[in-house]
This record gives structure tokens, sequence and C-alpha cells, in this order.
């Protein structure tokens, strides 16, 4: 009768063995030594390795520099950034001018505001977005976006890795914990039938 009993230490062998090898990608956090070897979790152990392939990825394949440099001169992203800079212009016209440069204002009234507002608007629609392709390929080398997302993955504590990578799989974590019992289970019932049919 305990033969029937077979799949089921054979599920719970499968299952706790999978549970087993996830808790090991991220266990132990720091090198033990067991003499003939040295045991670390996979992740923590190749930590700096997964962060420079990752700032590499982003870099190259994500978000590069042409990527960031042609999402801000969108035109209609620029165009959502006019109104603010004809808003700041006109004030500067109407109140920042005549404080600093009074007898110039006398002579300019609403008519040569709104012509002068008009010609600096049409003017920045074309340089705003050369402006913006200048202003990215000179900071290229500074703003090296691998090193910067290589050095943030790499200054992660063990635990915080654990915790980004178990909120992105944990519903396959836990498949690979189930497959794990179901298989034993199906190991399990085999073992049984082979006994079975030996007798």
């Amino acid at each position: 009768m305990l033969i029937f009993l077979i799949p089921v230490i054979s599920a719970f062998i499968g299952w706790i063995t999978n549970l087993v090898a996830i808790k090991m990608l991220f266990h132990p956090k720091k090198p033990v030594n067991l003499g003939f070897y040295k045991m670390q979790g996979i992740f923590p152990k190749r930590q700096q390795q997964f962060a420079e392939k990752l700032g590499k990825l982003v870099a190259e394949e994500l978000l590069s520099f042409e990527d960031i440099s042609v999402r801000l001169s969108d035109p209609d992203k620029i165009k959502g950034m006019l109104p603010g800079i004809a808003d700041q212009m006109d004030e500067f016209l109407r109140k920042k001018l005549p404080g600093s440069m009074p007898v110039l204002s006398m002579f300019i009234g609403d008519s040569t505001i709104n012509k002068i507002k008009n010609v600096f608007m049409d003017e920045m629609e074309v340089l705003l977005p050369r402006i913006i392709h200048q202003y990215v390929d000179s900071h290229k080398e500074e703003l090296d976006l691998e090193k910067i997302v290589a050095n943030k993955v790499s200054g992660f504590s063990s635990d915080k890795l654990e915790e980004i990578l178990n909120s992105i799989m944990k519903k396959e974590f836990r498949f690979v914990e189930i497959i794990g019992g179901v298989l034993g289970f199906i190991i399990g019932i085999v073992q049984v039938l082979i006994t079975h049919w030996a007798k």
C-alpha cells in the first residue's frame, strides 16, 4: 500500500528541488567556503557582469543618444514647448525690458511687441531642434548611458536585485516550482506502474 505514496513523495522532491534551485539564484549572497568549493548565488556572483551586459544592451539596443535626440526634437514636442517660451518672451518684452531699458521701451508698443514675438517664435521653431541635437551630441561622452546603467545595477544591494527580479519573474518562478512537482508526480506514477508490472 505504501507504494502509492511514491508519486506524492516524488512530487514533493520535484517541487523542493526546483524551489531550492530558484533560491540558489540569489543565495547565499556572500561566498560560502565549503573547502573544495566556494558557493554563492548566481546573481550575486555575476552581478557585475550582469550590470555591464545590461548597460551595453540599454545603450546600444534600447535607448541610444540618437533616440534621445530624435525624441526630444520631435516636431510635436517642440510645438508643445513653444507656448511656454512665448509666455516667457511676452513677459520679457512687456515687463523686464522696460525695467532695464526704459528709453527703448517707450518706442515699443503692443504691435511691435507682437511682431518681435512672432518673428522670435518662428525662429525658435527652427532653432530648437538644432540646439537639442547639438547639446545631446556634445554631452555623449559625459553622459555615458552604458556606464550609468552598469554603475547603477552593480551598485544595487543583493536584496534589491532579488526584489527586482522577483517582481518581474514571480509567476515564472512559481511555474518552475509547480512544474517540478508535476513532473515528480508523473515520474512517481511511472515508477509505481513499472513496479506493478514487474511483479
